[in-house]
Order: structure tokens, then C-alpha cells, then sequence
């Protein structure tokens, strides 16, 4: 079921939201827990952040689940965050559909379990329909990784004859990104306290909104985030131009 929040949606809010989420495991070890003990509270998380993004006038909602960068973490660490991922997708699929999520996965399938990948595959199928909410989630991603395979992918069509090279502009590039069918991020939120971007939607992000927050993932409840959509209403986007 779908979660109600007590705040009402921002006339003026952002329509796409991106979110690092980071602080698992520095909430989990704080009370004396293993990290996956927190990367299992953050997951429980992500569920009440997507059911509340309807009340909140959010549409899009991308979030950072593993980067390419994270392989570098303990082989304990890593198994264990594969096997949430692969429980999550299978616990999740039913309600996701009866509450109108769709789901798309961006990053480099390549080196993940192909159980996992076949998974990803089937719930972006059953919930191709769905138009409440679009999540998506970045598994195995990097933004310097999508540009760099996005441009792969434009220079064989030139290569192959299928593209001039004189056509080739921003929105040329746009459309060979994981993203293509996605709007650009309105805002980007960063949990923990962090302040930096962390190779996350480098392109996509180019004029996007940022807000760092000292909560950590897991407590990062839809209270909080209504507090951050609610502050972005006051922000003036002008996307390089000045006042009229």
C-alpha cells in the first residue's frame, strides 16, 4: 500500500528527484551492527521514500544503488549487497506492480550475476505499463562509465555510415545514455553528510539542484524528504541565463 505523508505536494517542486544514499554503514556499525545490517535498513527505506513520492508530486525518482567503484569494497560486503538486491527485486515485484511503480535499471549489466541480471530484466518487463511513479535505480553505475559507453555506441554508428559526424551535438549524445527516455534530475539529494557527487548522473546533472544533508539513509524518512522538496520551492533555476 501506498504511504500518505502529511505534507502536501509543492506546486513548484521538482517532478525528477535523484538520490545518493549514502550512510548505511555508519548508521549500522554506530549501533554496533555488521554493515549489511544497515544496507538492509536502507533498503526498507527506499520502499517509504517511493510510496510517498505521489503525496510529494514526485514523478521520477533515480536513486544510487552500487556504483562501479563499490567492488572495491570487503568480497563480504559486496555478496551480501548482490543477495539484497536480488531479495529486494523478488520480496518487492508484487507491490511495485499494484501500486503503479515502473522500474528501470541503468549502469553496466556486464559483471553482474546473470540470476540477478534475469531478475532486473523480468521486473522492468511486468512494470513497463506502470505510470505512478517511474524509479530508477543505478546498479553497477558510473557516470564517467555511461559516458564513456554512450560514446562507444555513437562512434560505431558513424563508423558504420548511420551517422554524420557534423549531426553530432548535445542531443545527439543524450540519446545513446542509459537515461535517453528519462528527464534530466531536477535535484539531486546526498544523505550522510557527504559533499560531493560521487560520479553520479555527471551529465544528466549538469544544472540540476543539489542538496547535502547530514541524515543518514536510513533515517532519512518521507518527513525529511517532504523538508528538502518543500526548501526547493525557494530556489531559482536559470539554467546560466539572469532575471528577466
Amino acid at each position: 500500500m501506498l504511504t500518505k505523508t502529511d505534507e502536501a505536494a509543492p506546486t513548484d517542486g521538482p517532478k525528477h528527484v535523484a538520490i545518493i544514499m549514502d550512510g548505511n554503514g555508519r548508521w549500522a556499525q554506530s549501533r554496533g551492527k555488521p554493515r549489511l545490517f544497515g544496507h538492509s535498513a536502507g533498503a526498507r527505506r527506499v520502499r517509504q521514500i517511493v510510496e510517498a513520492c505521489p503525496d510529494l508530486g514526485v514523478k521520477y525518482l533515480t536513486i544510487f544503488a552500487f556504483s562501479t567503484e563499490n567492488w572495491k569494497r570487503t568480497q563480504t560486503e559486496v555478496a551480501g549487497l548482490m543477495l539484497l538486491f536480488r531479495r529486494y527485486i523478488q520480496k518487492e515485484t508484487k507491490d511495485l506492480i499494484e501500486n503503479g511503480i515502473r522500474v528501470r535499471f541503468i549502469g553496466d549489466r556486464i559483471k553482474l550475476d546473470k540470476k540477478l541480471v534475469a531478475l532486473m530484466d523480468e521486473l522492468e518487463r511486468v512494470t513497463a505499463h506502470n505510470d505512478l511513479v517511474h524509479m530508477t535505480v543505478a546498479l553497477n553505475y558510473g557516470g564517467r562509465d555511461e559516458v564513456a559507453r554512450a560514446t562507444k555506441r555513437l562512434a560505431q554508428e558513424v563508423a558504420d555510415g548511420k551517422l554524420s559526424p557534423d549531426d553530432v551535438d548535445e542531443e545527439t549524445l543524450t540519446r545513446f545514455l542509459d537515461t535517453c527516455v528519462l528527464p534530466d534530475p531536477d535535484l539531486v539529494i546526498r544523505t550522510s553528510g557527504e559533499a560531493r557527487i560521487s560520479n553520479f548522473l555527471l551529465w544528466q546533472s549538469a544544472y540540476s539542484e543539489y542538496e547535502f544533508i547530514d541524515t543518514l539513509w536510513p533515517d532519512f524518512t518521507p518527513e525529511v524528504f517532504a523538508k528538502v522538496l518543500a526548501g526547493y520551492g525557494g530556489r531559482e533555476r536559470r539554467f546560466g541565463a539572469v532575471p528577466a
